[in-house]
């Protein structure tokens, strides 16, 4: 893996007001806090401890390989 890698964080208001964040490449990597500004702090956090603990075991970080899609869905009862 190279020394940087740029991925996608999803941000997604939770039912008590505070900001989901999650990795598209990566959707282990999901964490929860007051604001988008602290989430997106919690995200790279989080990221950089997964990466931390897949090195520590030998292994590469299993980001990327799948693939994004668009769906429909229907709203109707």
């Amino acid at each position: 893996m190279s020394d940087s890698v740029t991925l996608t964080a999803v941000f997604t208001p939770d039912e008590n007001g505070w900001t989901m964040a999650q990795l598209a490449e990566w959707p282990a990597v999901v964490t929860c806090a007051p604001t988008v500004e602290e989430a997106r702090a919690m995200l790279l956090d989080a990221a950089r401890e997964m990466i931390a603990s897949y090195r520590d075991e030998g292994r590469e970080p299993p980001i990327g390989g799948g693939h994004v899609e668009a769906l429909t869905i229907s709203l109707a009862a």
